[in-house]
């Protein structure tokens, strides 16, 4: 073999080494560049999960009932009752209501005038138990909402003026008109003072929420399952239809109670 063959032939193989070598390092600079974009997306991914778990958090946060604020003056156990009368009264007229429920509104359309009345004239003091059975039946937030405002309308001492125009208004049982707090405050401008920036503020906010859910677990926890049900002195009087109570009998009753 010729020195020049040989020549030609070392060159030959020595720029076959020279491009395997340039080809190794450009899959080695490739298979460093996936692994560098592998773990930055890892890592994405982690900071997109720790985010989502974040954001979870805060929405979690906002879905949570804020802190149990009771209204002014309320009381009994766990203070979920709205008193009205005069404390010294010698009848209590013990109610748990529902301001989307229907037989709650028929009761007060029977009834308003004559408790009113023997409250006025110092007989008869009146426990409210707000209750919130249809927002769970039939859905809606209508029940939680109305009685928030009526909290707030007793922080206000108007309770039962407001109690008794969200009654004289009640909307059908599926429509969930009170569900909307524009409702709420557009009725408290019909009571002189109810409307105020306070009261806005304590609707809007659902100051009361957690009150209210502790009202409605306090009666979910008793023996009534109904509303509206109606003791007078702890006795139930109005669920029993076969002695079906009236205004007549309930004023009987409470004058009997305040002569004996």
């Amino acid at each position: 073999m010729s020195q020049k063959n040989s020549e030609g032939k070392r060159s030959a193989r020595e720029r076959l080494q020279e491009q395997r070598r340039q080809e190794e390092s450009r899959t080695k600079r490739k298979r460093t560049l996936i692994a560098a974009v592998v773990v930055v997306a890892v890592l994405g991914a982690g900071a997109g999960i720790a985010a989502l778990v974040a954001g979870g958090g805060k929405d979690d946060k906002k879905k949570t009932a804020g802190p149990l604020v009771a209204p002014q003056g309320a009381t009994g156990k766990d203070t979920v009752t709205i008193p009205v009368g005069k404390p010294d009264a010698k009848s209590t007229l013990t109610v748990y209501e529902d301001f989307r429920c229907p037989g709650c509104g028929q009761f007060e359309m029977g009834f308003r005038d004559t408790v009113r009345d023997l409250e006025a004239k110092g007989l008869l003091k009146t426990d409210y138990h707000l209750v919130t059975l249809i927002d769970g039946n039939l859905r809606g937030s209508g029940s939680l909402n109305a009685a928030n405002a009526a909290a707030c309308a007793q922080d206000a001492g108007k309770f039962a003026a407001y109690h008794d125009l969200l009654f004289k208004n009640q909307p059908q049982e599926t429509d969930d008109a009170y569900g909307k707090k524009s409702r709420l405050i557009e009725l408290a401008g019909r009571i002189p003072g109810l409307d105020t920036p306070a009261f806005r503020k304590c609707v809007e906010d659902g100051t009361h929420d957690s009150w209210v859910k502790k009202s409605h677990e306090a009666f979910s926890k008793s023996s009534y399952h109904a509303t509206p049900t109606v003791l007078l002195n702890g006795k139930d009087v109005y669920g029993d239809q076969a002695n079906p109570l009236t205004p007549d009998k309930l004023r009987e009753m409470v004058t009997a109670k305040a002569k004996g």
